[in-house]
Formats: C-alpha cells, sequence, structure tokens
C-alpha cells in the first residue's frame, strides 16, 4: 500500500480522492458527528489529518460491510478507546452475520417468487397476464 501519509494534512478533495467517498457523505459524517471535525485553514477550508483518513477508511469500509451508522460509531467508540474487549467486537460482528444471513434468506425466498412468476408467464400478446394474475392474489 502506498504511504498516505501527508503532514500537511488533506483537503476535502484530496480525503475523497483517496478514500472513494463522496464529500458530502464526508460533510454528512461530520454534521452526524462520527468523524471529528476536522481543523480549519486560515481560510476556512477543512484540513484533515491522516487519524481522521484513517477512519474515514474505517467507516467506509464497515459502510461496505453493511454495519448501520449506529454500529459503526459503537465500532469506531470501541476502536478508540480502551474501554473493549474483542469478545464485544466479535458479538458485534455475528450479531451483524446473522441479521445479514436473515437478508439473504429472504432474498432468496423472493428470488424463487420472482423466478415461478417469470416462468408462468408466456410472454405472448394476450391481454391476460399470469404475472399481474399473481400479484393479485392472497399470499
Amino acid at each position: 500500500m502506498p504511504d498516505i501519509t501527508n503532514a500537511r494534512g488533506y483537503a476535502i478533495g484530496e480525503m475523497q480522492a483517496r478514500t472513494g467517498v463522496k464529500i458530502e457523505t464526508i460533510r454528512y459524517y461530520e454534521r452526524t458527528e462520527l468523524m471529528p471535525a476536522p481543523d480549519r485553514t486560515a481560510g476556512g477550508n477543512r484540513q484533515y489529518n491522516h487519524t481522521q483518513l484513517k477512519q474515514l477508511f474505517f467507516i467506509k469500509r464497515s459502510r461496505e460491510l453493511g454495519f448501520s451508522i449506529k454500529e459503526i460509531r459503537a465500532l469506531l467508540s470501541m476502536a478508540l478507546t480502551d474501554g473493549f474487549s474483542c469478545g464485544e467486537v466479535y458479538d458485534m460482528t455475528t450479531e451483524h452475520l446473522g441479521s445479514i444471513k436473515q437478508k439473504i434468506a429472504s432474498l432468496k425466498r423472493l428470488e424463487a417468487a420472482l423466478s415461478t412468476m417469470a416462468e408462468a408467464c408466456n410472454r405472448g400478446d394476450m391481454a391476460e397476464c399470469p404475472i399481474l394474475d399473481t400479484l393479485f392474489e392472497a399470499s
């Protein structure tokens, strides 16, 4: 991985370029205090430090893994303090994994239902449509 340190700090555009997180999203994370507010230059521009860059990578990766903002806030809090155990992080992660597994099972049921509906369709030019008929039925 290339060196990502920068002694002078990082402007918000550079944060976006380095992390792939959009500027408005970075500002949102600041407004909701998920990320600490950066220092400002004499001209009032945001100036992020290396720790904030690493936190933004952390937030981005956590979001990619489907963690909620509330969960990320808790994970960040654990990561930035000494008052946690790896077991707590494990518990949070396995709870999230269970939720993901439930969503996958639900999506598989949805896929099966839609496949069945699509297979019933003859794709003809008739006004009758088994897909629409199925949608009118009680489940």
